[in-house]
């Protein structure tokens, strides 16, 4: 029998002080969470190693208000600890922040596919703090996922703008000695040439030919097919040599970037893994992940399980989204000379 959470409403506060759970393997990085945590006023209700919650005979765990839980290697103890804390969490409604590195991203990613956690990439200061003060926002009753699209994407750059401000402050700060572990927590269509190789096949609802112009005016034409990969990886190409000229962040859009990047791989018919999404970003990845998040959000990108191996899962674009980007391309009348 796996290790199992206490469900139900939180524990009760002390002194009205939220109540947290801290899972990491190794002792001193845990113990460093636990005083960060306990240093802004959280109390920790209880600590403890993550891969036990794999094992038999775990004893229960109580969630807390929030989980904070670190898994920096990809073992098959660790990823079933982290299938089993997915479980729990997403059972018992409790936010989760997960601190993990790039090399375990993919694995991390693929088993935290309940909970809808947010996974922070070797973390700064700044994007621990960012991270926890969207966790106790959530507390207020006031869900992200209740907000119009609108509002997600404007908190979602808020929040990164925010990110980003700390983050200059961190590198200001990072040659003075003090201390990296306090306070962490502290709040013309396209060319012929370019069509159809290794596109997907027009689909859509056709009109007969005998139908009148009434009839052809309420179907929608069928959807073009994409470009050829080579015309969309000449773009993103472009679109990076600019930062050879200029600051990068001056033209940051880690959206757009990760469509472009996922309509080539569509239409090379490849699959593209999380941290290659993230890296297609050109931001951090903890800001990547909170971009592909709002982007399914939206209905424009999809979660797909590896049907070979349950701990890999990939990234692709919806149905919808394929529709736009192939019209899209047609509108702009993107050409290889452009």
């Amino acid at each position: 029998m796996q290790a199992d959470f206490t469900y139900g409403s939180a524990p009760e506060r002390e002194g009205g002080l939220l109540s947290l759970t801290v899972f990491a393997d190794d002792a001193a990085s845990r113990s460093a969470i636990v005083s960060d945590l306990a240093n802004s006023g959280l109390r920790v209700e209880h600590e403890a190693a993550l891969e036990p919650l794999a094992g038999d005979g775990a004893p229960v765990t109580p969630c807390g208000d929030v989980v904070v839980a670190e898994c920096l290697t990809t073992s098959a103890v660790a990823m079933a600890a982290l299938a089993v804390l997915d479980d729990s969490a997403a059972k018992a409604r409790t936010p989760v922040v997960m601190l993990t590195t790039l090399d375990a991203l993919d694995d991390v990613f693929a088993c935290m596919d309940s909970s809808d956690p947010q996974i922070l990439v070797d973390p700064g200061q700044a994007e621990k703090s960012v991270a926890m003060g969207r966790a106790l926002a959530n507390l207020s009753g006031v869900r992200v996922r209740e907000l119009s699209q609108e509002d997600r994407v404007a908190m979602l750059r808020l929040t990164e703008e925010v990110g980003n401000i700390a983050r200059r402050l961190d590198d200001l700060t990072a040659g003075s000695g003090q201390s990296a572990v306090g306070g962490a927590f502290r709040f013309h269509s396209p060319a012929d040439r370019f069509r159809g190789e290794g596109g997907d096949a027009t689909d859509g609802t056709r009109t007969d030919d005998t139908a009148d112009g009434n009839e052809r005016s309420l179907l929608r034409k069928p959807r073009p097919p994409l470009p050829d990969p080579r015309l969309v990886r000449e773009i993103i190409r472009q679109r990076e040599a600019r930062g050879k000229f200029f600051d990068a962040a001056l033209f940051a859009d880690p959206a757009w970037d990760m469509m472009l990047d996922l309509t080539a791989a569509r239409a090379e018919h490849a699959r593209v893994s999380i941290t290659s999404l993230c890296i297609a970003s050109g931001v951090p990845p903890t800001t990547a992940l909170r971009w592909i998040a709002t982007l399914t959000e939206a209905g424009l990108l999809e979660r797909v399980e590896d049907p070979g191996d349950k701990r890999r899962a990939f990234m692709q674009l919806s149905d919808k989204a394929v529709d736009a980007m192939a019209r899209y391309f047609v509108e702009t009348g993107v050409t290889a000379d452009r």
